[in-house]
């Protein structure tokens, strides 16, 4: 599987491009803000056609290159369902201090909903682009977040990783640390929910790619995560 993640002028948010191989369709995950340049290089170095924009939520640092995407490449854009209220209008969904210091940093924060939108639910499979992306519901950072597991590994991985599978993770886990729950639609006792079935339900030979930060595994943060140490 072709695999490659560059982070967002707009808080460093993880966009991932994912392809069976280069040269071929592919599906555009969680484009943030600024990301539009750096994307276009990387379609056009590895030969890459967009099918579809799929979100792990709706938060705006994980959406804000969507409707440019959609119009230039003319292709649905899928999220949850519980999430699909914020493709309206996220900036109002940030919470005041940090809709405020975005606006300051990024300007108006300007928007347009797509107009293609495509709702899942939880153990749905979105057959895109020649792949299939197995979605677990895991609500608690907002309602609709959700982890999206291929079972396939970056072919920059070396053979003997010891890893069997790519979960797409969001803003639910990430390398020594959890999604924040004090946001519009953020719940705590919802997120230990889904750490705790969704979560560490998952193989430890899972390789995880957060929202932001660098790449980990279930088994590492298993073993060394404090925000799962209860849980275990």
């Amino acid at each position: 599987m072709f695999l490659i993640g560059f982070p967002a002028t707009m808080l460093a948010t993880n966009c991932f491009v994912v392809a069976p191989s280069e040269d071929a369709e592919c599906v555009v995950v969680d484009p943030g803000g600024g990301i539009t340049d750096r994307l276009t290089d990387v379609l056009r170095t590895h030969r890459l056609r967009p099918a579809a924009v799929v979100l792990t939520h709706g938060h705006l640092d994980h959406i804000a290159s969507v409707p440019p995407l959609g119009e230039t490449y003319e292709i649905p854009t899928y999220i949850h369902g519980d999430d699909e209220y914020r493709l309206a209008d996220p900036a109002q969904q940030l919470g005041e201090e940090l809709r405020y210091m975005l606006e300051a940093q990024y300007g108006g924060l300007e928007w347009s909903p797509p107009t293609d939108v495509v709702t899942f639910g939880d153990g749905e499979t979105l057959s895109l682009a020649g792949l299939d992306l197995t979605v677990a519901h895991a609500p608690g950072h907002t309602e609709g977040s959700a982890l999206l597991t291929v079972d396939d590994l970056p072919d920059s991985l070396p053979e003997d990783s010891g890893l069997a599978r790519t979960v797409l993770a969001g803003d639910v886990l990430f390398s020594g640390g959890i999604g924040r729950t004090d946001l519009v639609g953020g719940d705590d006792a919802t997120m230990q929910v889904s750490l705790r079935d969704v979560v560490l339900g998952m193989p430890d030979d899972s390789l995880v790619l957060p929202g932001h930060g660098p790449a980990t595994t279930i088994g590492r943060e298993r073993a060394t995560n404090p925000f799962l140490a209860h849980l275990t």
